[in-house]
């Protein structure tokens, strides 16, 4: 086959040197279909790669959607198991503060001393309630993992720090009695200054015409506000199993005080005498404070008699729920007056 084209003249011949192009060199089948193809498919194929694109694009969208509606049915599942957790822990735990109340009701209608021999004074270890939520087994609460633990101790067994102050003043036995619980614990004098002069500056009563003063203390309630007083978190720690905050003067029960508090309170008593106190109500409760004195004649010599007793008033009921993954732990102060008994905080 022949190149069509124009005749052969010299200005031809000149195209061959540049001129004019010459013609192309004859393509097989196969090179011409190829070619054919490839121009004839390029549209297509950009089409098909949008299509593509669109489609991960919109399978993205609908996954990342579905995945936050998921999350968020999640969330929402989990805040509302966590909420019917703790209104259910709150209410086992109202229940558990109304049997102490019962407890301590009762045992004073029995009367007697109070000492650590007696029902109140037993701690509940931890007991599965699970079979007690729901009566009907068929109920979603009925294999639910519920226990429920306890202790009421006696606040009297401790020294109260209401005690240093009397008459808007300091209370010289009191004060002494603290200062030699600190030398016991091995407790810097500079902490015990700083408590006994921050309570002192917080009982303070603002009198009718006078400016109060703005750098008086707030007076703690609780022993963790023993901070306000300037107290270290460390001093507040060792102080804890020995002290408390009461909202009236208190004399030390004799029948529940430790050793380190009897020593403490009472002038001039050795480790020794405390400790045989200590190990005798164990065999034999002290019915009255003459027991006890035969026992230790220390004790009716050194004058601290108005600040002993065994009988108490106060008591701290402390509760914890465990229902499955989430424990619930509360702390109540209760007064008992005769045969009733009223709360006076709870705290979690």
């Amino acid at each position: 086959m022949s190149c069509a084209g124009p005749p052969q003249t010299s200005s031809h011949r000149r195209a061959r040197h540049g001129g004019y192009p010459e013609c192309a060199a004859p393509r097989s089948p196969a090179q011409a279909g190829a070619a054919a193809r490839q121009g004839e498919g390029t549209p297509v194929n950009t089409q098909r790669g949008a299509a593509l694109l669109a489609a991960m694009l919109t399978v993205t969208l609908v996954a990342t959607l579905a995945a936050t509606a998921l999350w968020q049915q999640w969330r929402a599942v989990e805040v509302e198991a966590a909420e019917r957790a703790r209104v259910q822990s709150t209410w086992l735990l109202t229940g558990a503060l109304d049997w102490a109340r019962l407890i301590l009701r009762q045992d004073a209608i029995t009367g007697g001393a109070d000492h650590l021999a007696e029902p109140w004074s037993v701690p509940l270890n931890e007991a599965r309630l699970s079979t007690f939520l729901s009566m009907d087994t068929s109920s979603a609460d009925a294999d639910r993992d519920a226990f429920l633990s306890g202790q009421i101790t006696d606040l009297q067994g401790r020294m109260n720090l209401t005690n240093l102050i009397e008459d808007g003043k300091l209370s010289l036995p009191a004060s002494q009695a603290l200062a030699r619980l600190f030398d016991q614990l091995g407790l810097a004098p500079a902490e015990l200054d700083l408590l006994t002069q921050g309570m002192l500056a917080a009982s303070q009563v603002v009198k009718e015409g006078q400016a109060p003063n703005p750098q008086q203390p707030l007076l703690p309630r609780t022993l963790d506000q023993l901070t306000w007083l300037g107290l270290s978190p460390a001093t507040t720690t060792a102080l804890r199993p020995f002290v408390t905050i009461l909202p009236e003067r208190t004399p030390i029960n004799l029948n529940t005080a430790s050793a380190e508090v009897i020593q403490a309170t009472v002038p001039g008593l050795d480790r020794a005498s405390a400790a045989r106190l200590v190990n005798e109500r164990e065999r034999s409760h002290f019915a009255n404070l003459a027991d006890a004195t035969r026992l230790v004649p220390a004790l009716g010599d050194s004058g601290a008699g108005a600040q002993l007793a065994v009988n108490s008033r106060f008591f701290e009921v402390r509760g914890r729920v465990r229902l499955d993954q989430s424990v619930v732990e509360e702390v109540s102060v209760v007064q008992r007056d005769g045969v009733t008994v009223r709360t006076l905080t709870r705290s979690r």
